[in-house]
Parts: structure tokens; C-alpha cells; sequence
């Protein structure tokens, strides 16, 4: 296995670095895909609208933890037209010397390469990148290609003019080029670029899935010709090297769809201009700080107290735009405490502190709440299943659950729209095709 990083190109993106952050448990990648283009042959660009002038900027930011023990790997989209702050630095192509000046975080990469890139990330997200790799058009399509393609799943037919992606409703087997479509597709739905972040974390779950489930990991030989054809066209820090791919390949062996998570940044409402660059997204700072602090002390971020293989039901608003009020309707001591925490384990914004309930031991369970949040209260009652609903006018936005004598369980739910929620975290097994 010696030599097999023999055709990486390295960069130095940390050199001289300083004020950096404390290192956490774990490992952290920065991955990066480039727009790329000058290697992409002519009838490639042709086929899968690839033609005009490289933007020397990065098309795809993620940052990705691999846990402490090698069992699980969480990414975390960072859009690319997040605000951001970059500090004095010197423009690697005019030669100056910049004072700090707002930016899209892409642009971090045309000014200052990987090194910019790699201190605008740490400085927004607080969290030490241990390695850095990066990967553009052709790594992208080799990559698919000699793992033998990628399934993805869609509800509804797909139609990008922009890049070409043209697939109806159903399953599809994507080879390199249409997985590239597929993955900078932006023009499908209203979501624009967080509707294709989404599109990129379905599809590393299911190229996960694919390396997991053909064996490719147990094969010392076919593990080396797809590294080897992946890593013949990227660049990566001088420090990932053999040693760390074979980490790495060893680590994978076990992965399975639901060793993998996904996350977004979450943003706050509205934007902020940047000069000459248009409006920026803004983080919403509490919560991305939470994510990252996460991240840095090695917790998952989805899918907790899920067994191996199950899914969360799908639900239409995201449990963590729901407040509950639980009360113990029942003489069982610790009641409400267990259905507090079993519906704060699913993403409730509960209160954390249940009451007890006034009137008569209740039999069965039921949601209180407003008609006004009705949308809520189905949410909920999918969550317990079973339960009686009960309009209320005036009650207001917290939903009152009141335990029974029948609760057992809370089913595991999520939202359709997986950038909904406090991170817009889901676990691979669940955005994959069954």
C-alpha cells in the first residue's frame, strides 16, 4: 500500500499559521471542490455544461469530523456564500497586501488558495482543521466512476438547464459526469444553494452506502485502484499521506450509511451586502456555535437514541419549531419526566420541566393546542402515535401533551425538509434510497 499517495499534489495550508484554534477529539477535514474546468475534455464540457471560464473559487465547502473511535464521520455543509471576515493577508495572484475586508466565503479561496480558505474557515466555525483536501471536476467524476456509480432517489423529476440534469421520479444509477450534475445542480427546486447542499449530502450517504455495501474497503486491491484513482488528480496538506489513508481505509471498514450525518450551518433570516459581491448569508451565530462546539467535543448530531436501521418518520414541520408542555396525566411517579425526555430525544423543544396534570388519572394520551398550530399538532401526534388531539382556541403556540396510562414509546421523527430544524442534521440511512 506504500506509494499510493505518490500522485497527490500537496499544498501547504497551514504553514505560518498562528492564533489558531485548540485541537479537539478527533480528526477534521476541510473539504473542498473546486470549479475546476481547464481539465475537463472538450466533449465533457459539452455534454454536461461545463463550458465558460473557471471561477478560481470553491464550488463546495464541508467541514468533516471523523470521530475519536473511527465509527462515525459527520459533515457539515458550509455555503458558500456565508459572510465572512478575512484577515490580513496577501492576494496570492496581484501581490497585495489586504487589510480586513468582508467576503462570500468562496471568495477566500481566489484571493488567498487553500491557506485563506482554511483560516476563514477556522475563524468562523472555532474548529482546528487537522487536513485539508481538495477535490475539482475530474477527481469528482473518477472518483464515481471507478467505485462503478452512485444510486440516488428522487420524489419528483429533476431538471437543471444550467448544468444538463434531467432525471424523472424514481431511482437512478449515476455515473461521474451525471453525479457532477446532479451535485451542482442548483435551478431544480427554490432552495438554490441549500437545496443542492442537500443534494450533496444525499449523495455521499449513498456513495458511503456504495463503498460499505460492494466490499471495497475489504479488498486491499480494489481498495487501492479507487484511492489511487481518486487521489491521482486532488490536493491535499503534506501531512496526509499514506499512513492517514490507511487510517482512514481501516476506520471505514465498519461504515455503513448510518456511520455517516449530515448538517448545514443554520442561517439567520435575511443577509448582509459585501462589497462588489452582492447579499451574503449570515449565520445564525447561537446555533451554528452549538453545532461547532459539537463538533469539537466529538457528539453526534443526529439520529441519537436511533437503533442500527431505523428511520424517523417524516413529519411536515421540524420538531425543533415545537414547544410542548408535557403533564402527567397518570399516578405513575416520573411519568412526565420519561415523555419529556423520549420527545426531547426526537428534537421537541420541550420544557424540560413537566407538571402534573389536576383532574383524574387519564387513560389515554392527548395533545392539546392551538387550531392556529394545527400543523404542529400533527407533527406531534405522528410522534405519538395513537394519541387523541384536542383543539383548544386561544392556548397559543406551546402544545400541551398529557400523558396517559397507554404511553409506551415516542416514534422518531424528522422533517421533510431536512434544512428545517437546529442543524438540519439526518443520518445517512435516512436519505438514502431503501
Amino acid at each position: 500500500m506504500s506509494g499510493i499517495d505518490t500522485g497527490i499534489a500537496r499544498v501547504d495550508p497551514f504553514r505560518d499559521m498562528k492564533n489558531r484554534p485548540e485541537g479537539g477529539h478527533g480528526t477534521n477535514l476541510l473539504v473542498v471542490g473546486t470549479d475546476g474546468r481547464e481539465k475537463v475534455t472538450g466533449p465533457q464540457k459539452e455534454r454536461y455544461r461545463l463550458g465558460g471560464a473557471p471561477c478560481n473559487c470553491t464550488d463546495t465547502i464541508m467541514l468533516v469530523h471523523i470521530s475519536r473511535k473511527r465509527d462515525r464521520a459527520s459533515v457539515v455543509s458550509l455555503p458558500r456564500d456565508s459572510y465572512a471576515e478575512l484577515p490580513p493577508h496577501t492576494d496570492r495572484t496581484s501581490g497585495r497586501t489586504h487589510k480586513p475586508h468582508p467576503v462570500k466565503l468562496n471568495a477566500a479561496y481566489a484571493e488567498g488558495g487553500p491557506a485563506l480558505t482554511v483560516r476563514a474557515v477556522e475563524r468562523l466555525t472555532r474548529v482546528k482543521i487537522d487536513h485539508y483536501l481538495e477535490v475539482d471536476f475530474t477527481s469528482f467524476m473518477k472518483t464515481v466512476d471507478a467505485v462503478g456509480g452512485v444510486d440516488v432517489c428522487t420524489a419528483g423529476p429533476m431538471k437543471d438547464k444550467y448544468t444538463g440534469l434531467d432525471l424523472p421520479a424514481g431511482n437512478h444509477r449515476l455515473d461521474g459526469g451525471q453525479a457532477l450534475q446532479y451535485v451542482r445542480s442548483r435551478h431544480v427546486d427554490g432552495a438554490s444553494d441549500l437545496g443542492r447542499m442537500q443534494r450533496q449530502q444525499k449523495f455521499l450517504a449513498g456513495l458511503v452506502k456504495e463503498v460499505g455495501s460492494t466490499g471495497i474497503m475489504l479488498n486491499p486491491v480494489r481498495f487501492r485502484q479507487v484511492a489511487s484513482t481518486m487521489l491521482g488528480s486532488v490536493r491535499a496538506d503534506r501531512n496526509f499521506g499514506t499512513d492517514e489513508l490507511l487510517a482512514l481505509g481501516r476506520a471505514m471498514r465498519g461504515f455503513s450509511a448510518s456511520s455517516s450525518e449530515f448538517a448545514s450551518v443554520p442561517v439567520a433570516a435575511g443577509g448582509r451586502r459585501v462589497p462588489g459581491g452582492g447579499s451574503a448569508l449570515v449565520w445564525d451565530r447561537a446555533k451554528a456555535d452549538r453545532l461547532f462546539r459539537m463538533i469539537r467535543e466529538d457528539r453526534p448530531l443526529a439520529g441519537a437514541g436511533l437503533r442500527k436501521g431505523q428511520r424517523r418518520t417524516l413529519v411536515e414541520v421540524a420538531p425543533q419549531q415545537i414547544r410542548v408542555q408535557v403533564y402527567n396525566g397518570t399516578a405513575t411517579a416520573g411519568l412526565g419526566r420519561r415523555v419529556d425526555a423520549a420527545l426531547r430525544g426526537t428534537g421537541f423543544a420541550t420544557t424540560k420541566a413537566p407538571l402534573n396534570g389536576t383532574g383524574p388519572e387519564v387513560d389515554r394520551t392527548f395533545i392539546s393546542y392551538d387550531p392556529r398550530w394545527d400543523r404542529s399538532a400533527k407533527a406531534l401526534s405522528t410522534a405519538l402515535k395513537g394519541c387523541e388531539t384536542r383543539p383548544v382556541k386561544g392556548l397559543g403556540r406551546t402544545l400541551r401533551v398529557t400523558a396517559g396510562k397507554d404511553f409506551t414509546d415516542v416514534v422518531p421523527v424528522r422533517a421533510e425538509n431536512t434544512n428545517e430544524g437546529e442543524f438540519g442534521a439526518v443520518r445517512g440511512d435516512e436519505v438514502v434510497c431503501p
